[in-house]
């Protein structure tokens, strides 16, 4: 069926909100944490369960997408009364099926015990972790089938379309959106208006929008989740930057590795264009607008947007400097818009809302709300949407629930490996792009990494910066050799192998990295070190003065007894008989390494 009018959209919307006539609604987490822990198998049994009762007439069971406390999944939540089931698992079917489905009894042993009471929540709505939320980018994640155009229908999918084009010119989307704040939700915050605004006014008739869903950011999940659990709100924001913007084609560029993305995303566009969302003369206007999916290869420094087309043209992902920016010479030499998967799914609600509803979340330089991938040593370890303006705290210990032995926190990492760390002295800081940038850290794409007490920082780093130097394009020299140095300080650190003059050299490098470097990978690498450097200088200056403490251990599963570590320990602190288990008296222990390389079957664990 073709939409071709507001009305026709309203009658097919009113008549499928009549049609739910279910007595109960099962909602299965289809997203890929809760796949990996079997949840299409269990959706399977429950499907197999209401057909051999022939309920199939008054029960819905819906696959959805991520229901956001990934820790805690598979979950499985139950209406009427929002009734939550976690870590549900294929051998508690037959009992969960029985006891709330047939005989209407609440499966106690299955509900979340909140950790401060020690009850049992059913209404998932009254949980810390949900109950202190806003939802806006993820409105459906969770509550609809992702493969089901019905059901975005009924949640006012398409209205905020069909106004752009029945009612509001491009130029005044544009005003909206520009008057709504909305700020790029990818990593530097540029004003989503005005980026519009950029390509609309660029000359030429042939314009680009493109949804850049690398997501590169290790622990980062948010873009992913929307596709898999709302890919037509992707698909109709994209439209309407196409139609705000002057642009007919549309292109998402996704990581090839997002193999439960790709499906719901395609089946999306094609159910669109059969309804007449997509395609020649959408809402029988003059406007054309169609989507196409480009896959990549993971490259993290396809994050900027220049290195990102390039690489759909099929180039090398390398950046170039700017200007010209790709508003106004991008793809194919044309005028490009880029926005995230996360920026672009704000514009429907604010269509049909309004830019004030937007701006009463948030601050007034940071509308909106910013979705987190909250996780590390965190209790509740999940997706995450709060206003702009909430603090480190509020999330860490109001929805993240602390840790979860109750250990102290040290340190949260934000925005991935080019961010910084976030001490306990800001942890009342409000999230917000402008005060983030004054304490030495940025919001990227929404990654955040909680560390504990035990955290080894200088470590931490390590990581970071082996990852952003295995990404780098190699382009410019700042870049390809200068991260290649500092990890190579980091390792010979690590190893108690450096010297004080280390830290300077590490400082040295680090700022100049970020002064010099072509783009923002390089600009952004040396910050995990730089931020680590500031705040825990202790830890650095232990490795480079061989001041810290640690030890290597033996695994006992694997240790033969043959006592060779023994013999080549120069401080005689390994212990046991022969063909006895040996152990390390971990406070004598130099970390020489000795005893790791003499060792036969690799039983010494390094420390």
């Amino acid at each position: 069926m073709k939409i071709s009018s507001l009305a026709t959209l309203d009658k097919w919307r009113d008549e499928l909100r009549a049609a739910v006539k279910f007595d109960i609604k099962i909602m299965v987490c289809s997203g890929t944490s809760c796949i990996s822990s079997e949840s299409d198998l269990i959706f399977g049994l429950l499907k197999q369960k209401i057909d051999d009762h022939q309920l199939e007439h008054q029960i819905a069971l819906v696959p959805t997408g991520c229901q956001r406390l990934c820790g805690q999944g598979p979950m499985i939540t139950i209406e009427p009364g929002n009734i939550t089931y976690f870590r549900v698992k294929v051998e508690d079917v037959e009992e969960l099926f029985n006891e709330h489905i047939l005989n209407g009894r609440v499966l106690y042993r299955l509900l979340y015990v909140d950790p401060k009471s020690g009850e049992s929540i059913q209404d998932f709505a009254k949980m810390d972790f949900y109950r202190k939320q806003q939802r806006v980018a993820l409105r459906n994640c969770g509550e609809i089938d992702p493969k089901s155009i019905d059901d975005y229908i009924r949640r006012d999918g398409y209205k905020a379309l069909g106004n752009c084009i029945s009612v509001l010119s491009p130029k005044e989307v544009v005003e909206i959106v520009k008057a709504s704040g909305l700020r790029g939700r990818g990593g530097g915050g540029f004003p989503t208006g005005v980026k519009w605004e950029m390509t609309a006014k660029s000359r030429g008739n042939e314009k680009y929008l493109i949804c850049n869903a690398d997501e590169g950011d290790p622990g980062a999940f948010m873009d992913r989740s929307i596709i898999e659990g709302d890919p037509h709100s992707l698909v109709e924001a994209m439209t309407i930057a196409g139609y705000a913007t002057g642009a007919n084609s549309g292109i998402v560029y996704i990581r090839a590795e997002y193999a439960s993305s790709i499906p719901p995303l395609k089946k999306a566009i094609e159910d669109a264009k059969a309804n007449g969302f997509l395609g020649n003369n959408i809402f029988d206007s003059d406007f054309s607008f169609d989507i196409s999916i480009k896959l990549g290869a993971g490259a993290f420094v396809c994050g900027e947007e220049t290195a990102l087309i390039h690489s759909m043209e099929g180039n090398r992902g390398e950046p170039t400097k700017k200007p010209p920016f790709p508003s106004e010479s991008g793809f194919r030499g044309k005028p490009t818009t880029v926005n995230n998967v996360e920026t672009l799914v704000n514009t429907p609600p604010i269509i049909i809302n309004g830019a004030k509803w937007f701006r009463t979340f948030g601050t007034e330089k940071s509308p909106g709300t910013k979705v987190f991938a909250l996780a590390g040593n965190i209790r509740n370890i999940g997706l995450v949407e709060v206003p702009m303006g909430t603090t480190f705290r509020e999330v860490i210990f109001d929805i993240g629930g602390g840790h979860p032995l109750g250990k102290k926190i040290k340190a949260v990492q934000i925005g991935g490996p080019s961010g910084g760390v976030i001490t306990e002295a800001f942890f009342d800081t409000p999230i917000e792009y402008d005060t983030l940038t004054k304490i030495g850290a940025m919001m990227g794409s929404g990654g955040m990494i909680v560390m504990d007490e035990d955290t080894d920082m200088v470590k931490i780093a390590k990581f970071y910066l082996e990852f952003t130097q295995d990404e780098s394009c190699g382009k410019c020299t700042p870049c390809r050799i200068g991260t290649k140095r500092m990890f190579e300080i980091l390792d010979r650190l690590v190893k108690m192998e450096g010297s004080p003059a280390d830290l300077e050299r590490l400082e040295t490098l680090g700022k100049a990295i970020k002064t010099t470097s072509l783009c923002g990978l390089g600009q952004s690498a040396p910050n995990p070190v730089l931020s680590t450097m500031k705040y825990f200088r202790e830890e650095y200056e232990g490795y480079a003065y061989r001041t810290k403490k640690i030890a290597y251990s033996i695994n006992g599963e694997k240790c033969i007894g043959c006592t060779k570590c023994a013999r080549v320990c120069p401080v005689q602190c390994i212990q046991g008989a022969l063909r006895d288990v040996h152990f390390i008296d971990e406070s004598k222990c130099i970390a020489c390494g000795a005893c790791y390389k003499a060792c036969p079957v690799n039983a010494i664990v390094k420390p």
